[in-house]
């Protein structure tokens, strides 16, 4: 799918992944809605897009808001033509110490909000008889990594929600693409919930050594025009795991596992 001349509405758009598909989708030609919880951050991103932008700032837990939202969104444009669900938080905290609202909270910001808001756009993409919806999820949620319990199980439950409905609508003329990232640098490790719910505050050398926030967002844009329905996204040793997953299923758990037992029977967690 080609983004020249569609609108995008991206969420998590002031920072990251988001903000970095912002200017390459408008330098393609796009029509943007940026989302996110900061205004001010969302305008800084819009005033270097230079493109037609509109700044649609909530927060994607508010659910009950939602409805409106899209009715701003879709008033403005006309319909959305391809929604980005790149919103989510991620978790650095062993499984025995984390608390159940860390849980609740990963699930409601990563699975059920971009489900939600999905579920509004959908009906005037059905009506129009085209459309894509692209979930970012992660390499996390493919295969199971220590610290990461909540974060693997929300994009596990992503891919299955967007490979599900990629099923039921594809007869109907719309698209939906999975992008599975693996180490891209933005400040998602830093902005990761601990066991209490608290920000980590730091970020993971493998983060810092990832591929840019620029990079990840072409791949995804060349993945979306060459029609690929999952969309891995990096180009370090760490996305050699997808093959391995697929040979030898074993050999990525028991890797896991010794991942597991380093961290879990270490003095201070990563």
């Amino acid at each position: 799918m080609d983004v020249a001349g569609k609108t995008v509405w991206i969420t998590g758009a002031s920072s990251g992944i988001g903000a970095a598909l912002a200017t390459a989708c408008a330098r393609a030609g796009a029509k943007l809605v940026l989302s996110g919880r900061r205004a001010d951050a969302l305008a800084e991103v819009a005033g270097r897009c230079q493109a037609q932008a509109l700044v649609l700032p909530f927060e994607t837990t508010d659910l009950d808001a939602l409805p409106g939202i899209v009715a701003q969104a879709e008033g403005w444009s006309g319909g959305i033509d391809i929604l980005v669900n790149n919103a989510g938080i991620s978790q650095r905290s062993l499984a025995r110490d984390t608390s159940f609202d860390v849980y609740r909270n990963i699930m409601e910001v990563d699975y059920f909000a971009p489900l939600r808001l999905t579920q509004l756009v959908l009906p005037g993409m059905r009506a129009r008889g085209s459309g894509a919806f692209v979930a970012i999820s992660s390499l996390a949620g493919k295969f199971g990594s220590p610290l990461r319990t909540g974060y693997c199980s929300a994009k596990f439950a992503l891919i299955g929600y967007f490979d599900a409905l990629r099923a039921e609508t594809a007869h109907e003329g719309i698209e939906v693409f999975v992008v599975t990232p693996g180490f891209v640098k933005t400040s998602i490790a830093a902005n990761a919930l601990t066991a209490d719910g608290s920000v980590r505050g730091r970020s993971d050398d493998n983060i810092e050594a990832g591929i840019t926030a620029d990079e990840a967002a072409q791949q995804i844009l060349d993945g979306m025009a060459a029609g690929r329905r999952e969309i891995p996204v990096g180009r370090g040793p760490e996305m050699a795991m997808l093959d391995l997953l697929r040979a030898d299923p074993d050999k990525i758990f028991d890797m896991m596992a010794a991942q597991g037992k380093t961290i879990a029977t270490a003095e201070k967690l990563p």
